[in-house]
């Protein structure tokens, strides 16, 4: 009977240290998911800028899930069709979606850190494809001076301004 009691004891046991493990986890979930949904957004709203997701972004933003300790309590592929819900959106209704994206990208960027990390998120969307569409560029300016962050810092800046004239081959 008392090695019944004992193994009692360790089933009850594990059952608390499993509700335990599975009560944080969900906690870090919800604590992250406006970081998530953040991320996700500015990665949409820099890979849509030229009109299409290539799918060297596609692959950049699954890179991104896979960097980010604060991504990896998510499934990857609830972040990636997050990701697909902001971009749809753009498409379908550019104004209203990307001011939806802005705002979700600029509340999950209230730290100096986090707008660091968007920031390097957005070059890293905008450089997935090798050469960068100018429209990117843009909107990667437009995204960092909305965070407060000095595009020349970044090197966003040109010092010829004959290499500012559009040339399709480039786009």
């Amino acid at each position: 009977m008392a090695a019944d009691s004992n193994l009692g004891n360790t089933t009850l046991s594990g059952f608390l240290s499993s509700l335990l493990t599975d009560y944080k986890a969900q906690i870090e979930r919800h604590k992250n998911l406006p970081f998530m949904k953040g991320t996700m957004a500015a990665c949409a709203l820099v890979a849509i800028a030229d009109g299409e997701v290539s799918f060297g972004e596609r692959i950049r933003v699954d890179q991104i899930i896979d960097a980010l300790d604060a991504l990896q309590v998510f499934d990857p592929h609830e972040a990636v069709d997050v990701f697909n819900q902001y971009c749809e959106g753009i498409i379908k209704a550019p104004k209203e979606g990307r001011e939806k994206a802005l705002r979700t990208m600029q509340a999950a960027a209230d730290t100096e850190e986090k707008a660091a990390l968007m920031v390097r998120i957005f070059l890293g969307i905008c450089e997935s494809g090798g050469e960068t569409s100018l429209a990117k560029q843009i909107e990667v300016v437009m995204l960092c001076a909305m965070l407060g962050k000095e595009p020349k810092d970044l090197g966003l800046y040109i010092d010829n301004p004959s290499e500012a004239i559009f040339d399709p081959a480039r786009s």
